[in-house]
């Protein structure tokens, strides 16, 4: 009888304290509670007129992750193409066709999808009988194949308040594509996304700081305050033509640094002469 008892209380006890760790809150990888994130918001853009532009480049930029600058944006825990790929397929964000990079063709979630998640079938061992099966399996892109991104930007010259600024116009991830030995092919856009969309998007997303981890710094504040490494790709003129179309090696990148500086340069020259 008392090992009856014995047993039911022990039972009871299990069931106690089962139900209190069910009902226990996960507990926050934290000190504290955080919230100033969450109520972040962009700054809107000031107003701007037409005829305020006296002046206008637009100039496409690429963003190297390998760079040790640029090691935010592989911050493995959510790396910035993780937070991108997560806006779109919930709908946050639209994405464009890189046919063009004039956001005039948007991309349906399932479009999207497809780049995302590659569906593939292996043969599997069945131990049991000696066979061979075929199963279909989907996996997820590789992170480490998006290294580089582009981004297609405006720079001008707003005469009303006399200063040159600059507006971010898209953003594309560029993937990385391998044949079947694991030999580079080559390395190609998955689609654009407007930036301006993704300002509310990314002003919730703290951007990783290796100084101070309590530095909330977003990932819109990065792009505004233009904490990146980048370089010139291409910059708009007459036959729409890349600089990699008529240079390469050094020549490359020192027209793409001279561009770079001539942008710079002109608001001194305007005031010099």
């Amino acid at each position: 009888m008392k090992k009856v008892i014995s047993l039911a209380w022990l039972l009871c006890l299990a069931v106690s304290l089962f139900a209190q760790l069910e009902n226990s809150p996960i507990p926050a990888d934290d000190i504290v509670e955080r919230h100033t994130m969450q109520e972040n918001r962009p700054l809107p853009y000031p107003p701007l007129r037409e005829s305020d532009i006296l002046w206008e480049k637009r100039v496409w930029r690429v963003i190297d992750t390998r760079e040790k600058m640029n090691l935010p944006f592989r911050y493995p825990p959510r790396p910035l193409f993780a937070i991108l790929a997560e806006g779109v397929e919930k709908g946050q964000l639209t994405a464009y066709s890189v046919e063009d990079d004039q956001f005039r063709m948007p991309l349906d979630v399932s479009d999207v999808n497809r780049m995302l998640y590659q569906v593939d079938t292996v043969p599997v061992y069945n131990i049991d009988d000696g066979t061979e099966e075929y199963q279909i399996v989907e996996s997820n892109i590789n992170m480490e194949d998006i290294k580089r991104y582009r981004l297609k930007e405006v720079w001008y010259f707003d005469s009303r308040n006399s200063t040159l600024k600059v507006r971010i116009l898209g953003i594309a991830p560029l993937k990385e594509e391998y044949d079947d030995n694991g030999n580079f092919k080559y390395e190609r856009p998955l689609f654009w996304l407007y930036y301006p969309h993704c300002r509310e998007l990314l002003s919730h997303e703290q951007a990783p700081n290796p100084f101070n981890d309590n530095a909330l710094t977003s990932w819109e504040d990065l792009f505004e305050m233009r904490f990146f490494s980048s370089y010139i790709m291409k910059a708009s003129n007459l036959r729409d033509a890349r600089l990699e179309d008529y240079l390469s090696g050094v020549d490359l990148l020192l027209e793409s640094e001279r561009i770079g500086q001539e942008i710079f340069n002109f608001e001194h020259d305007l005031w010099q002469y």
